[in-house]
């Protein structure tokens, strides 16, 4: 019992409460340009070919390692060299959320759609500069429970913004939603004042040519050519069977007869406290065991989830065994997402963290949605238990190239690229 309550200890600092706060200023604008915002749509009347194509808004979350490198080059004359960024884009973001509340869906949606992606820039550039702070701010051992604090920050966000803001519309109209909702952001610009400086201070890029050449460069020095070229296949296929899965779970469930009732209550429900769970134990165990050996056993749990998939498919219609399945992968998704955000931003270069962080999450992000495509071919074609072993076989050659840049070996403090 007195190894898990220390094992809990790394949370109690306060960069830790900082980065938990941030990560609920980095949750707030997402369902803004998305779901909240198709709902408000729809009560307007707005045709669903529109509410379809206003998907595109969130293009921006996709390609934001783009301007990544201006975050790393240029530093504001206050608050310091990540801060500084962070406070002007929290200030415009509460501006263009509070804009919005200006705007009729019934009226003009040109201007909705310029007002989304505005807030779409801005979100995904309050995740560059968040993004770099953690990186910069933590210590290698550090990195999973930051990972797992900022995490529960950003589904509070999504809570309040998802649920709240719905519960809200039903009581007031949605341009006062708007205007409710930006006031949230000065929680993220009050802590961005109090949040603690990095004490790593390095110097930046000397040029904007350099801060977008020299974080390729640097990588590829320190790792080599072909360690480096293993990470990034690992990092495309270390969640390959769980992308899998994720595509194809609703469609999965609802065939086996399950409402969609029952379906948002357990996966919006109790599944996202297992992922909170998950993200914060993961946390809490690469503070113990470090990162690399956080990739082995948590790669495999994550694999191993998919069989109670496998297991769902081959039982039917059984409300406690999909409750069950659910929850361990939601659970085993946290671990694994504190994982792989760690070893992230450990690959990091406190020089250029903002764009090296933004490359290698858009290279998982994009990689999981295309390999995710074939989902439902593969469903179709092996059926759903077939399907769901597969997946779990989908999600070994990723482990079997740790032992080439993450090998297992005993827990050492490896010190930060960029550091002295």
């Amino acid at each position: 019992m007195q190894n898990v309550l220390s094992a809990f200890k790394v949370f109690q600092s306060r960069k830790m409460m900082a980065l938990l706060l941030l990560g609920f200023s980095s949750g707030l604008p997402l369902f803004l340009t998305s779901r909240t915002l198709q709902a408000w749509m729809t009560v307007a009347g707005v045709d669903l070919t529109s509410i379809g194509l206003f998907s595109l808004v969130a293009l921006p979350y996709s390609f934001k390692f783009l301007w990544s490198p201006l975050l790393d080059r240029y530093t504001l004359p206050f608050l310091g060299r990540r801060r500084g960024w962070l406070i002007v884009i929290q200030v415009a973001l509460l501006l263009a959320i509070a804009l919005m509340s200006q705007q009729n869906p019934a009226v003009s949606l040109r201007l909705l759609a310029l007002n989304a992606i505005l807030i779409a820039f801005l979100s995904a550039s309050q995740d560059i500069a968040v993004d770099a702070y953690r990186t910069d701010v933590l210590e290698p051992l550090e990195m999973g429970a930051g990972v797992g604090i900022y995490v529960l920050g950003y589904r509070i966000a999504l809570l309040a913004t998802g649920s709240l803001a719905l519960i809200l519309a039903d009581r007031l109209p949605w341009p006062i939603v708007y205007l409710v909702i930006s006031s949230l952001m000065i929680v993220g610009m009050i802590t961005t004042f109090w949040a603690p400086e990095p004490t790593n201070q390095v110097a930046a890029p000397p040029s904007l040519a350099q801060a977008v050449i020299l974080p390729f460069q640097d990588f590829f020095q320190r790792q080599g050519l072909m360690a480096g070229l293993t990470i990034l296949v690992f990092i495309c296929f270390y969640r390959f069977g769980d992308a899998l899965t994720g595509n194809m779970m609703t469609p999965f469930l609802l065939q086996l007869g399950f409402t969609q009732t029952e379906i948002g209550a357990v996966q919006g429900g109790l599944g996202l406290v297992a992922t909170i769970l998950g993200a914060l134990v993961g946390g809490a165990v690469i503070s113990k065991i470090g990162i690399h050996r956080a990739l082995w056993i948590m790669g495999f749990f994550q694999a191993s989830s998919n069989l109670t998939y496998f297991a769902l498919a081959q039982a039917g219609q059984s409300t406690i065994m999909m409750i069950a399945a659910i929850n361990v992968d939601n659970f085993c998704a946290g671990l694994a997402i504190s994982a792989l955000t760690a070893f992230l931003m450990s690959l990091c270069d406190a020089r250029f963290s903002a764009t090296q962080y933004a490359l290698l999450s858009s290279l998982f992000a994009i990689s999981r949605d295309l390999f995710s495509a074939p989902a439902g071919k593969l469903a179709e074609v092996m059926g759903w238990p077939l399907f769901f072993f597969f997946t779990f076989l989908a999600a070994l050659p990723a482990l079997a190239l740790l032992p080439v840049f993450a090998p297992w070996n005993p827990r050492t403090t490896l010190p930060r690229p960029g550091s002295d």
